[in-house]
């Protein structure tokens, strides 16, 4: 694959970044969700690429999506698309911290065909190789990671959803004093953060979405982190639409590998400030991005803050 990609990945998610950004705190998600969707499906039908989404928006949000299926591009490289253009709907119509505009690329087939339903994940960074696993309980992971870093279970950090569903982790957690953030929403973000020196995140846990799941594992596979997860089904219905997506062991624990193969590129913008990248900041005339992009093939991971002056970019004064 062309590792120019990485560069007009980058435009993809600052395009949605920008335009999604203007709706922050201002109370309505599904309006900055569609903002987001405009901007990325625009940018990337205007690629020399033939791209096919295999994993597409959250159906539960009934937002604007990007479908599975749904073609893009002019033409040219055929590559299967991940993507989120506003992980964090609820994150960005709140004001708050984490969310993100994100996508990730691979060759044909290079994605895991994960439903929209719910996947238990575990993401470390490269130190939880050998060390955790999803069968063990969250503070045995707490203390194996800790051991694997040669650092004190009380200095890690681990990022769970705060949901009821998660309470023993957490109660396990805290009995072994390792450090918590709990997150109302947007768990990519900080699974990609384990990967970064220095972020102060060092593990996800926990049941989120199976798509985002997918997402996560692009990035895990360009920092050579650790990931495992498994789909949680609620119903016989979710079992179904699982098979009729082509996965037949309903109980498979997937690595990262496993749910992105082949040479992967990731790119996540920030709308609101987080622990990987910064929000939109406006001025007058124009907007700085900071964006993440990652190649698995060379394990690059570049930060690019950007400038955008919409005089030059007519798409970025669109009504709002």
């Amino acid at each position: 694959m062309n590792r120019g990609i990485a560069l007009e990945m980058a435009r993809i998610t600052e395009a949605a970044a920008v335009m999604s950004g203007r709706w922050v705190g201002r109370g309505n998600k599904l309006a900055a969700d569609a903002a987001a969707t405009t901007a990325m499906r625009d940018t990337l039908n205007g690629m020399e690429i033939d791209g096919t989404v295999v994993i597409g928006e959250g159906e539960m949000d009934e937002a604007p999506m990007l479908y599975i299926g749904e073609r893009l591009g002019l033409g040219g490289l055929k590559l299967d698309i991940a993507v989120d253009p506003l992980e964090g709907t609820t994150i960005c119509a709140n004001g708050t911290n984490g969310a993100i505009a994100t996508i990730a690329m691979a060759p044909p087939g290079g994605f895991l065909h994960a439903p929209d339903m719910y996947m238990d994940k575990i993401i470390t960074g490269p130190a939880g190789h050998g060390a955790v696993d999803i069968s063990k309980s969250a503070g045995e992971n707490a203390l194996l990671l800790a051991r694997s870093k040669g650092c004190d279970v009380r200095d890690l950090t681990i990022v769970l959803l705060n949901r009821p569903r998660h309470k023993k982790a957490i109660d396990e957690l805290r009995n072994v004093g390792s450090r918590i953030q709990l997150i109302e929403d947007g768990d990519v973000a900080p699974a990609v953060a384990t990967g970064i020196e220095g972020s102060g995140i060092d593990m996800v846990l926990g049941i989120g979405g199976a798509p985002e799941g997918v997402l996560t594992a692009a990035a895990v596979r360009c920092f050579g982190g650790f990931m495992q997860g498994r789909l949680v089904f609620t119903s016989d219905e979710e079992k179904d639409r699982a098979r009729s997506m082509g996965i037949d062991a309903l109980d498979q624990t997937y690595s990262a590998d496993e749910l992105a193969k082949g040479e992967v590129f990731f790119a996540a913008t920030g709308v609101t400030n987080g622990d990987l990248v910064r929000g939109v900041r406006y001025f007058a005339g124009g907007a700085r991005t900071h964006t993440v992009v990652m190649r698995s093939a060379s394990r690059t991971i570049r930060f690019i803050e950007t400038l955008h002056y919409f005089d030059y970019k007519p798409g970025y004064t669109a009504e709002a």
